[in-house]
């Protein structure tokens, strides 16, 4: 079966940055699965597996504009150190969502002042080009409930309690 919106996709990835260092990999945990056609993974991404079937293997790069965007400086600025409950506490890399008038984003403390705190709300992956080896684990039809919800059910994707 090949790969086609409102199929399941199961995919067995590593996904490194353009020094080969590794970000993320499927590997020694259960592969990823999908529902394609849904952006429920990265544009570039989905664009590359489209028409695979089960089996395929591929090495895929991905430009940010097709994958988080590239960075914005203006998504980085310094507020009062007073916003955050546990001031003292605060450490570059700490992660926290924001709500403002764009909606909840998550930021990065990336320095932390006496009166101050810069935070970036870019996404930690924005401005890189992003290389997929991946293997196209499985390939299904999606269920009505599944279609319906927008995301994967089932033992390899998300449950409802």
């Amino acid at each position: 079966m090949q790969i086609t919106a409102n199929k399941v996709v199961t995919i067995d990835y590593t996904l490194t940055d353009e020094q080969g260092q590794v970000i993320d990999s499927s590997q020694g945990r259960d592969p990823l699965a999908y529902l394609h056609g849904f952006n429920n993974i990265i544009p570039g991404l989905e664009s590359a597996l489209e028409g695979r079937s089960s089996g395929d293997s591929l090495n895929v790069v991905v430009a940010p504009g097709e994958a988080y965007g590239e960075r914005d400086d203006a998504l980085v600025q310094s507020v009062s150190r007073e916003l955050f409950e546990d001031a003292e506490q605060l450490e570059v890399g700490m992660r926290f969502q924001s709500v403002s008038e764009q909606g909840v984003r998550l930021v990065t403390v990336v320095e932390v002042a006496d009166d101050s705190v810069t935070v970036d709300s870019n996404h930690p992956l924005a401005g890189l080009t992003l290389n997929f080896d991946v293997t196209v684990v499985d390939v299904r039809e999606a269920s009505q409930e599944e279609l319906e919800h927008g995301h994967v059910h089932g033992p390899e994707g998300h449950h409802h309690d």
